[in-house]
């Protein structure tokens, strides 16, 4: 389709730290009708990827809070659209262990007796060698920033890395 460009990290680093604790007016705020933490990841996503993609139902864009895609607040969708095929706009991941996640990237957790991965925060900081006591992230909706990931109870965690964006 397009060219691949490469994911700005730093550009998502600054977004989540301007508004991990705020809410940008530009989105509404889904805190209240569950949950705020995939629209806040899909935002710092997109300030590093410059690139939404349009299509209907299955593409990942914000409008406004009744014109979005479900990829843009529901975290399975959100995973279903960033592991698509590549050919379309939009950036574009894959699941990877631990030691392979950088800042920029996207976590997603299950909770215990919850059926779904649940909960999408962005990871801010990475230690030398990732592990979880050492991988800080950025969430709403339990607004967090520089939390690290070891001190959320998850039964089931999966990294999501951005290989790059398809303009």
């Amino acid at each position: 389709m397009g060219n691949i460009k490469e994911y700005d990290r730093e550009r998502v680093l600054a977004y989540a730290h301007e508004w991990a604790f705020l809410r940008n007016p530009k989105y509404y705020d889904f805190s209240q009708i569950g949950g705020d933490c995939t629209n806040f990841a899909s935002q710092c996503v997109l300030a590093g990827s410059g690139v939404m993609n349009y299509t209907p139902e299955h593409g990942w864009f914000y409008k406004s809070a009744n014109n979005r895609t479900p990829s843009w607040t529901g975290v399975e969708f959100f995973n279903s659209f960033m592991l698509r095929e590549k050919s379309s706009p939009g950036p574009f991941m894959r699941h990877v262990d631990v030691e392979e996640i950088m800042p920029g990237d996207i976590v997603q957790l299950r909770f215990s007796g919850k059926p779904a991965f649940s909960h999408c925060p962005v990871v801010v900081s990475v230690g030398k060698y990732p592990h979880p006591t050492n991988i800080l992230v950025a969430a709403h909706t339990y607004d967090a920033y520089n939390r690290p990931l070891s001190t959320y109870v998850y039964e089931q965690v999966r990294y999501l890395h951005v290989l790059g964006v398809n303009a």
